[in-house]
């Protein structure tokens, strides 16, 4: 494996190779001395990592080489941008660079490479015809929402473009999830009581358990439900904008169901075929991930509990299936159980 490391202070690139030669790992780094000399290499580079500075070159990259593994080093204070970043990156690391939790990244975003690239997923999955399309709305938004200067009356005209999902955005609007007490009539109320966020979030739930034409034999709103109910406590075990990635995991966790012949007669799992659902769709690779693994979070190689973490508690609270224990007690996050447990019962209440 072949990695370019772009704009990192050599010492930590030093010590980066130092544990690689200490966890006999026979990866080659590559230290180009003008970064945009990486894009040209004469062999392929497996993993493109680059600090904030170079972020934009991640975006070339993403053209150029699709194939490769793409992380965005960036500080603390820059986490607001987590999501805007994962258009160009796969995954997210803290700088100072850390050489175990690179490699974990590294090995972790490799194994989901191969479960979404193995060959007979893909053959299950094409025999099923025609995939649904990206959700367009959801899509329009988003891109919308990337200027902060976005006003709530852009975001209502967008909606106005699709009026069954709009129709439906309003009823999930006044559902026990979402609702402040007073009936929400229209879209400009809506976007001012729930914010934007939540409005993207509930534009997506619309077109995902609305407009995906399906022949499985699913419960559409018990489905629906669980979505809402797993998003909304995944996005309670984070902070900051991680919280946004596992509400959108949580609500997409079980969209493998809507496939069908998912799950039956030898068929992939549900969620390996949601995976690679949204793989096509171009999420980020969090979410993916999270969709991917939230049955078996610890497949996740890495140090601490993010996004798929968040989406395996939640999703194993709402259904009442069994949490991963071992999995939290590595990660270090066992002692939260009792309390998460609380926050379901909550809102079981409030609903």
């Amino acid at each position: 494996m072949r990695i370019a490391i772009l704009g990192e202070d050599g010492g930590r690139v030093g010590q980066f190779e130092q544990a690689l030669a200490d966890f006999g790992l026979d990866w080659e780094v590559e230290r180009p001395l003008d970064p945009a000399h990486a894009l040209d290499a004469c062999e392929p580079i497996d993993v493109y990592v680059a600090t904030r500075a170079q972020a934009e070159l991640l975006k070339q990259v993403r053209e150029r080489h699709p194939s490769a593994v793409r992380v965005l080093l960036v500080e603390a204070e820059q986490e607001t941008d987590v999501l805007q970043a994962l258009d160009s990156a796969h995954r997210l690391l803290r700088v100072p660079l850390d050489a175990g939790e690179l490699i974990e990244a590294v090995e972790s975003l490799a194994d989901l490479r191969e479960l979404l690239g193995n060959a007979d997923l893909k053959r299950r999955i094409g025999a099923i015809g025609s995939l649904p399309p990206p959700p367009r709305v959801y899509i329009e938004l988003t891109q919308l929402l990337r200027d902060p200067e976005a006003s709530n009356g852009e975001i209502a005209d967008v909606l106005a473009q699709d009026p069954a999902i709009a129709a439906k955005v309003l009823r999930l609007c006044n559902s026990a999830y979402f609702s402040g007490g007073r009936q929400i009539t229209d879209f400009r109320m809506a976007v001012t009581r729930l914010g934007h966020q939540a409005i993207r979030r509930l534009v997506l739930a619309s077109e995902t358990f609305g407009s995906i034409q399906s022949a499985s034999r699913v419960d559409r709103d018990a489905l629906q439900d669980r979505a809402l109910r797993t998003s909304r406590l995944a996005g309670r075990l984070l902070a900051g904008a991680s919280a946004e990635l596992a509400v959108t995991a949580g609500l997409l966790s079980e969209i493998g169901l809507l496939l069908p012949g998912v799950g039956a007669d030898g068929g992939p799992h549900y969620a390996e075929a949601g995976a690679y659902l949204l793989g096509l769709w171009g999420l980020p690779m969090p979410i993916v991930e999270a969709v991917a693994y939230h049955h078996n979070p610890a497949r996740v190689r890495s140090g601490g509990f993010w996004v798929t973490g968040a989406v395996h508690v939640a999703f194993a609270l709402v259904t009442g299936t069994e949490v991963d224990e071992a999995y939290l007690r590595t990660v270090g996050v066992h002692d939260k159980l009792p309390r998460w447990r609380e926050m379901v019962a909550q809102m079981a209440d409030a609903a």
